[in-house]
């Protein structure tokens, strides 16, 4: 065997042995796609935590409010970067009315963007002000908005 097919034999015995990552393999995560979603820029939850959202709280990023702060905050991005009308693609989430994702796009209209909606998807402003959950936010949600304006 010349040197050449040694080390591509070498290279498959390697990949054939190598066990790919548990996620992968019951494609749940794509690791590539993942890297592109960090290396994009775009405004994540844990910008939150920048911005003032306190540590205490830190379990309550999947939060209504939260949620909607993260899409005030993706809003004033998109302002910068975009002008025109811009649309709302969820893919296969799921369409739950008064959920997470409209708390995010209800962020998103309330930054300025114009995107087509319809208001009755919306959180009501209770939820979206933190007054269902245990501890009041109100005073941080205000305050994080006016980090953003």
């Amino acid at each position: 065997m010349s040197k050449f097919f040694k080390r591509i034999y070498k290279v498959i015995k390697i990949k054939m042995l190598k066990t790919p990552k548990k996620r992968k393999k019951e494609k749940k995560t794509s690791y590539k796609k993942r890297l592109g979603f960090l290396k994009s820029g775009l405004s994540r939850i844990v910008d939150l935590l920048k911005l003032g959202w306190t540590k205490e709280k830190k379990g309550t990023l999947k939060s209504i409010p939260a949620s909607y702060l993260t899409g005030y905050l993706m809003g004033k991005k998109i302002l910068e970067k975009e002008k025109g009308k811009v649309i709302l693609d969820i893919g296969l989430q799921r369409n739950i009315s008064k959920g997470r994702i409209y708390a995010v796009l209800n962020g998103i209209v309330d930054a300025g963007v114009d995107i087509s909606h319809n208001k009755k998807v919306f959180p009501s402003e209770e939820r979206i002000q933190g007054k269902h959950l245990k501890t009041n936010m109100q005073k941080e949600i205000i305050e994080i908005k006016k980090k953003l304006k």
